[in-house]
């Protein structure tokens, strides 16, 4: 039986262009994963106030709890 260890390594240090028929497209796949991913990115100027998601959420938490006191006033 063959040991992992006793195969051919055939990868080349480096590829050409060529070596792919199809092709390379510069973020292929961004949209699709911004759509379905809920990752948010936040600004640089905010990073000090919201340094976690922990931080962010209570954040959100809080706002969500003062628009819905301000909705139920007349």
């Amino acid at each position: 039986m063959a040991d992992a260890n006793d195969q051919k390594d055939d990868l080349r240090p480096e590829y050409r262009r060529e070596d792919f028929p199809a092709g390379f497209e510069r973020g292929k796949y961004a949209t699709s994963m911004a759509e379905g991913s809920n990752i948010v990115r936040i600004d640089p100027d905010l990073i000090q106030a919201f340094p976690d998601s922990t931080a962010v959420n209570e954040a959100l938490r809080a706002l969500l709890r003062i628009a819905e006191r301000s909705a139920r006033k007349p």
